[in-house]
């Protein structure tokens, strides 16, 4: 069959168990694609028929197998909605799932691969980050009309990244059915339509009801954006496949797309979540156990700080919602917050505040990150109304310090290393918050940061992060991404009690799983007739 045709339609074309696939399965670094580098050029996208569908898995894999095969890949995203960010090589931020995808292409994460990002601060508003930076924040129907601006900044980013990668994959956001949303599209059909790029189409038949969500998804497209659908993935397969094939040849009979392959549901991933928190723990406990709590806050942000500890044998760690009381516990972590006073008020309306001290009054530590710092202070300024109405609220009061929203967001990667008291060990991690904050128990820090290589202020004496009370109970930070350095993690459990407490290498795992994952696209995707729109019409086709 020549590459440049569709899988006919009436069949379904599943992938070929060829000597590259079994490759990658026994030998992760060999390269499983059937095309020379050199062949492939431009953008294919990813959509997906609902939220979680696994649009960023599958835009991952693939980012690891064209870097495998020796493409210059890049991800992107044009708009991301979420409260997970990572801080860029180019002192940005964006959607942590771009971050990851970057990590899987070989690449360092740059704001060009998530121009727009929106993080939520209310049910109908969100701050508004164009190419990397806090632009205004926006309630739905004001940002509806600021798509045009939004779009332009979208087209843009991918120009520098289509002049500068052999191929772009992007990632669609929720679902391209969105009708009510069509118009001034950028995050699916409108920016696919927009730049001209082909479309895949994943569903999670975890869920239930595939067939319907991907006959349902085309029925509401257009006519030009249906053709673009150049085929369908299908997400998260648990069971004999045989059982499956009479709706795979009834959806390709149906729609006269070919079904490109069907992936197994992989459990033990270690994979930074998009958005949703990833509740369940992913490593079996052994030996003795330190028991976290962190409780659910309505904004919760960057609550990825907690994946190393959720992958931890000796931690077992529970999300605590609203309207749950906070168990017995060694350790109880206040996260990020996106609205730092408001989720501090539902903190008091749960009854947390009480249970908090009665934590402490039986010994248990209290760690607090970034937003959670700040609400272990006496209190809270939003003079400007920078994460909702003007004011100032009263804090747990458990530190002496206090806090004041700025209009400048502090965005930078830092190392360094925790105070002796909290165990010396090197640190790594980001900073990503409004608050400037003073007070006496800032004299006694629970890190020391190096100054950022290149800037004015390198090679200065370190600078002091964070506070730690003077009973050596409670410890305050700015710094996200504590736990993912081994070091850093082990003394962090041994302060809260964990004797002997090794780290995991959260890094490590997270190199396996994204290498698992493309071994497993590898096996079941048919990736010729996936790519073969993105092959140049001069090239010759590959043998095999």
């Amino acid at each position: 069959m020549d590459l440049a045709e569709p899988c006919p339609a009436g069949r379904v074309l599943l992938p070929r168990r060829c000597c590259h696939n079994r490759a990658m399965r026994n030998d992760p670094s060999a390269n499983p694609f059937p095309f020379a580098a050199r062949a492939l050029r431009g953008t294919l996208m990813v959509q997906g028929t609902t939220s979680d569908a696994g649009k960023s898995t599958v835009v991952a894999g693939l980012c690891r197998i064209l870097a495998r095969a020796g493409v210059a890949v890049a991800p992107f995203k044009p708009q991301n909605m979420a409260l997970n960010s990572a801080v860029t090589v180019d002192g940005g931020e964006i959607g942590r799932a771009q971050a990851l995808q970057a990590q899987a292409a070989g690449l360092a994460p740059h704001t060009d691969m998530n121009p727009v990002l929106l993080k939520p601060s209310s049910d109908i508003g969100a701050q508004v980050i164009i190419h990397g930076r806090a632009r205004m924040d926006l309630d739905a129907r004001a940002y509806h009309a600021y798509k045009p601006q939004a779009m332009a900044a979208v087209l843009e980013s991918h120009e520098r990244l289509k002049q500068a990668y052999g191929v772009v994959l992007v990632e669609g956001a929720g679902s391209p059915a969105e009708v009510n949303l069509r118009d001034r599209d950028i995050a699916n059909m409108g920016f696919a339509e927009r730049v001209d790029c082909p479309v895949v189409l994943v569903a999670d038949i975890d869920r239930g009801g595939v067939f319907a969500h991907l006959v349902g998804t085309l029925d509401c497209l257009s006519e030009s954006e249906r053709a673009r659908v150049k085929g369908f993935i299908i997400n998260r397969f648990r069971g004999d496949i045989a059982l499956l094939q009479p709706g795979l040849d009834w959806l390709v009979a149906r729609t006269g797309k070919p079904v490109f392959g069907v992936l197994p549901y992989l459990h033990g991933l270690h994979l930074d979540a998009e958005d949703a928190i990833a509740s369940a723990q992913v490593a079996s406990h052994d030996g003795d156990v330190l028991r976290v709590i962190v409780p659910v806050l309505p904004r919760i942000s960057n609550h990825t700080d907690f994946d190393a500890l959720r992958a931890h044998p000796n931690v077992d760690l529970q999300f605590i919602g609203p309207g749950m009381p906070i168990p017995p516990a060694d350790l109880v972590i206040l996260p990020g917050s996106k609205s730092v006073r408001a989720d501090l008020a539902f903190l008091r309306a749960n009854g947390w505040r009480q249970a908090l001290q009665r934590h402490l009054r039986y010994g248990g530590k209290l760690m607090g990150i970034c937003g959670g710092m700040q609400m272990l202070g006496r209190c809270i300024h939003d003079p400007d109304g920078r994460e909702g109405p003007a004011g100032t609220s009263d804090g747990l009061g458990l530190l002496d310090f206090e806090t004041t929203l700025a209009p400048e967001k502090q965005l930078r990667r830092v190392s360094g290393r925790l105070e002796a008291e909290a165990g010396g060990a090197v640190v790594q991690g980001y900073e990503i918050h409004l608050g400037v904050t003073h007070g006496p128990a800032l004299a006694r820090p629970a890190l020391w940061l190096d100054w950022a290589e290149g800037s004015a202020d390198a090679g200065r004496a370190p600078r002091p992060d964070g506070a730690v009370s003077d009973d050596n109970q409670v410890l305050a930070t700015y710094v996200h991404g504590l736990f993912d350095h081994p070091e850093a993690c082990g003394a962090l459990l041994r302060w809260a009690g964990l004797e002997r407490a090794e780290g995991v290498h959260l890094d490590a795992l997270r190199e396996a799983s994204i290498d698992r994952l493309a071994g497993s696209m590898a096996e079941h995707l048919d990736l010729r007739a996936m790519f073969a729109p993105l092959v140049a019409a001069t090239d010759p086709a590959p043998a095999g």
